[in-house]
């Protein structure tokens, strides 16, 4: 995730970079569980970070934009770096240990509704208004059907679980945080997205010495699954994300959001072989109705302030 220029749509999204985007995305849980075959979570989120970064600095450096260069702006950068890459790629990272994939990739559809509660707490952003807060209210009454607290056997009511929910918490956090102190920068999303990587990449460094030595299982499918999470699924799709927003607008590409979910579970499913209760299945379809309520006035402009 990064930083995205408030604006209205302008077009439809092009079919194929959607779909390839949410390909990317979707099955980034999937690399996570593969990886973590061999890697430490921390490591994970090291790995992905780096090659990440390297991937949107030379796209940068290939486009010929500069780099931030006011130390107050990497200061915000560096805050959201830990709010919208470091605090959830270690989170999910350390809970796809535990649970499985499609789970992930289902919890962090409640990231939407997380923004609009975060937007009421500091009342960023204007009014709301009643379609977001119904749908908020539709989306997380489909997330406690999801979570299921009144049993206790779910792999998604555990410590691990509610590290997913963080971890989309701390999204929503990160995307009001770089809508208030970065965004206005007037630099290019790309370049803030670059900064923002390479700040993750090196905060992430320092947290290796006090998570533990592990022992490295290196075999070429953790190898190569956290290659493809660090180019592909983190560097490469900063680059598809931010190509939908200049073309389409926000709003359109924010279409996605339905998408993901649904690739994560089919690589979870069907290669992984998870398997979803049906309360999941069923909480994941309300929590993706409610993101649909939230949006249904998201091609009206929304007032950064």
């Amino acid at each position: 995730m990064g930083v995205e220029p408030v604006r209205t749509e302008t077009s439809a999204p092009r079919i194929p970079v959607l779909g390839l985007l949410a390909l990317v995305w979707g099955s980034n849980f999937f690399w996570i569980k593969l990886a973590l075959r061999g890697l430490a979570p921390d490591q994970v989120a090291f790995v992905r970070l780096t090659l990440g970064a390297l991937v949107l600095v030379l796209v940068v450096v290939l486009r010929g934009d500069r780099f931030p260069t006011a130390p107050a702006l990497w200061l915000h950068l560096s805050v959201a770096a830990v709010l919208g890459n470091v605090a959830p790629y270690l989170l999910f990272a350390f809970a796809e240990q535990r649970v499985d994939s499609s789970i992930a990739g289902i919890v962090n559809a409640t990231t939407p509704l997380w923004t609009v509660v975060v937007v009421v707490a500091v009342r960023h952003g204007g009014r709301l208004g009643a379609w977001r807060l119904t749908g908020t209210a539709i989306g997380f009454l489909g997330a406690l059907l999801i979570f299921a607290p009144w049993t206790h056997s779910s792999q998604i009511m555990s410590r691990s679980g509610l590290e997913c929910l963080l971890a989309a918490a701390c999204y929503a956090v990160a995307f009001v945080y770089m809508a208030r102190f970065v965004a206005p920068s007037g630099l290019p999303p790309l370049t803030l997205a670059a900064g923002q990587l390479a700040a993750s990449a090196v905060l992430v460094s320092l947290t290796l010495p006090f998570m533990g030595r592990h022992a490295l299982h290196l075999t070429a499918q953790s190898v190569g699954a956290a290659l493809i999470l660090g180019a592909i699924g983190t560097g490469l799709a900063y680059v598809l994300n931010y190509t939908l927003v200049a073309e389409s607008g926000a709003a359109a590409t924010s279409l996605v959001t339905y998408l993901i979910p649904i690739v994560a579970v089919i690589l979870g499913v069907a290669v992984l072989g998870e398997s979803l209760p049906w309360r999941v299945v069923a909480g994941a379809v309300i929590v993706l109705g409610g993101v649909a309520v939230t949006r249904r006035s998201a091609r009206e402009p929304t007032k950064v302030t």
